[in-house]
């Protein structure tokens, strides 16, 4: 009979999960940069590439004394490939920067759910070393997200409304 799975387990699995995904996202955000039409877009892109590398070295594998290993996470890979369609469907057009804030924030969203969850885990699991540093990610995730709110609200939507 297989062993009882535990909260630890599954900590680890989802550690393993935003490991993946972290990731996945590291490839697409050149993408995206290249896809953006203003260089707030690009140069935003640009940055989150940058900070998303300092979060993959930032993951607490050595803490808990685990390799650094990626699971599949499927959720990641659909909100990615939405973003792909929209960069294939609207490129050149003047929504395509709406577009790529929208999959960008989605991606944001998933990564804040992720990291809130591994920090209430982590500190019910007593590793308290790691709760910082997880935290650490989390605020640079949530400042992002407003960054892009930010963006979108002051150029990106109002640019790709279609004059009437």
């Amino acid at each position: 009979m297989a062993a009882e799975k535990t909260l630890n387990d599954l900590f680890l699995d989802t550690l393993k999960d935003i490991y993946f995904a972290e990731k996945q996202i590291l490839k697409a955000l050149p993408k995206m940069a290249r896809a953006a039409q203003s260089e707030e877009g690009k140069g935003g892109f640009l940055q989150h590439r940058d900070e998303t590398q300092g979060q993959i070295e930032r993951l607490v594998f050595e803490l808990i004394g685990k390799p650094a290993r990626g699971k599949t996470c499927e959720a990641i890979q659909g909100i990615l490939a939405e973003g792909e369609d929209i960069m294939e469907e609207y490129k050149g057009s003047i929504a395509l920067e709406a577009g790529l804030i929208s999959a960008a924030q989605a991606v944001e969203h998933c990564e804040i759910a992720r990291y809130g969850t591994l920090i209430a885990w982590a500190k019910q699991l007593g590793r308290n070393e790691a709760v910082p540093l997880l935290q650490a990610t989390l605020a640079e995730e949530e400042a992002t997200d407003k960054k892009l709110t930010q963006l979108a609200q002051a150029s990106a939507n109002p640019k790709g409304k279609k004059a009437a």
